[in-house]
């Protein structure tokens, strides 16, 4: 049976550690899992002006992926010791009514890399909190918390094998609990 996973990246650089972080669950997806990458790069900032007109066309699919895939993992960097303003802003855009929102009910997994040693966990932390709120049930186990991105990459590609594996485990943990949820 077909598992589709929306992955989505709160980092709008080229090289990011965690979009590469999303091309690596791509990469060990168990048989029959899908990882789609969303783009976020042309979700204008939310203004409730612009909402009241109607959602912007890149906020509308991305509203769509969310509510279409079988579970979603955000890959967040760590900003200020907090989550990224694209992946709030993105956040905050698809769980604007109607409802149900997208996230609600919905299995998400959470992962991150970043340059200093403790792997944006303060950023999962906070995602966390906002998930809460939407009503998504949050993987617990296993977390994904690379710190030292940079010596974990070699030419975008995830080469750290702990990492790895825990991307892997963390992948089918999140599958059953997708369909624990069904």
């Amino acid at each position: 049976m077909a598992f589709s996973v929306l992955g989505i990246s709160g980092s709008l650089r080229a090289a990011s550690f965690n979009t590469g972080l999303l091309r690596a669950a791509q990469e060990l997806a168990p048989a029959g899992m899908t990882v789609e990458i969303a783009d976020i790069s042309a979700i204008p900032l939310y203004n409730e002006d612009v909402y009241q007109e109607g959602f912007p066309a890149a906020v509308e699919t991305l509203r769509a992926q969310v509510a279409a895939a079988d579970a979603v993992i955000l890959a967040t960097p760590e900003y200020n010791y907090s989550i990224s303003g694209p992946m709030k802003n993105a956040i905050d855009w698809v769980s604007r009514p109607p409802v149900p929102q997208a996230f609600n009910e919905k299995a998400v997994a959470i992962m991150g890399a970043s340059a200093g040693r403790l792997g944006t966990a303060r950023a999962q932390y906070h995602l966390r909190q906002v998930l809460v709120f939407l009503n998504a049930f949050v993987l617990n186990k296993p977390e994904v918390m690379v710190g030292g991105a940079g010596s974990a990459f070699t030419d975008g590609k995830l080469t750290d094998e702990t990492a790895r594996d825990l991307i892997r485990q963390q992948l089918e943990a999140l599958q059953a609990l997708a369909e624990r949820l069904r």
